[in-house]
């Protein structure tokens, strides 16, 4: 479980600096849609976790995710393929 906490922390600061929200108001349980993000964001937070976490995020499969929470099961499940 320590990976998938790593990926979450990893997700909220990201999202934070992206939309300047305080991460204190994220969690796993925070809706996409409740934070307005436009593609841009997305694309950013994919990039940035392609980078961190070395596997290649497809945009579209990430952008179908509802809650950080999911976001993250959905980059541990790629990082242990």
């Amino acid at each position: 479980m320590e990976e998938r906490d790593e990926i979450l922390e990893a997700i909220i600061k990201r999202i934070s600096m992206l939309i300047g929200v305080d991460e204190a108001s994220l969690s796993e349980e925070t809706e996409f849609e409740s934070l307005e993000m436009k593609s841009v964001n997305y694309s950013q937070l994919t990039t940035y976790l392609e980078d961190e976490c070395d596997v290649e995020v497809p945009f579209m499969e990430f952008k179908r995710k509802a809650t950080i929470g999911e976001a993250a099961d959905y980059i541990v499940e790629l990082v242990e393929e």
